[in-house]
């Protein structure tokens, strides 16, 4: 800036220094605000390309296909993939021989208590971007960037239901009682568990009248 360089300089006059100071004049004044616009529009440019990029990998991610050669078993369990565009659940059964899920979730949890569900689902991600963005209209970029720098922790979504209908959006997956019983113990594991071994309920939060979420 001028300002910054008139600051420093100074000559010899007849062997006397001119002061190292001059009086502030608008120009100082217009110098100073464009510094401040350049870095407001900087961070502002920034903010949004980092919430771009993330919403391009939320969109691009998903397609990466994985186990491409598996071959689903004659008889087993059917399970559910689900998205609704923001958030992905898998769908086990409610009851099984893997686990009977209403001993560590039970209804009361939810808004309507309802117990006529065959089906629950699960979704597991950051406890902000969970708690606050049921929808993509919700999205702010301080939760973009929390979720992303994993700053607000994680939580368990569920959601009681019946057999999914297949479609765009819902695969139908069947397994044998292997794959079930370790999808069982992974989702388990996600659970922060309180001093008797339950779940932990984030009480009265919800999406609609038969979810809830836990720690």
């Amino acid at each position: 800036m001028r300002s910054v360089r008139a600051f420093a300089r100074f000559r010899w006059n007849d062997g006397q220094r001119d002061p190292p100071f001059r009086e502030h004049s608008a120009t100082d004044d217009m110098d100073l605000l464009r510094l401040v616009l350049r870095l407001a529009r900087r961070l502002i440019f920034g903010l949004l390309f980092f919430v771009a990029c993330y919403a391009l990998g939320v969109w691009l991610l998903p397609m990466i296909a994985v186990n491409g050669n598996y071959t689903e078993p004659v008889d087993g369990h059917t399970i559910y993939l689900h998205s609704n565009g923001v958030h992905t659940d898998l769908v086990l059964p409610l009851r099984s021989t893997a686990k009977d899920w209403t001993t560590t979730l039970p209804f009361r949890n939810t808004a309507s208590s309802d117990s006529g569900a065959t089906h629950v689902s699960f979704g597991w991600g950051d406890k902000g971007f969970y708690l606050e963005t049921k929808e993509w209209a919700d999205l702010k970029a301080s939760t973009a960037f929390n979720a992303a720098f994993g700053l607000s922790g994680s939580a368990m979504h569920i959601t009681f239901c019946n057999a999914p209908t297949p479609s765009a959006d819902r695969k139908a997956v069947r397994v044998d009682d292997a794959v079930l019983q370790c999808l069982v113990g992974k989702i388990e594991s996600g659970f922060t568990m309180d001093a008797d071994g339950k779940p932990i309920w984030i009480a009265d939060r919800y999406y609609g009248t038969t979810d809830s979420f836990y720690e």
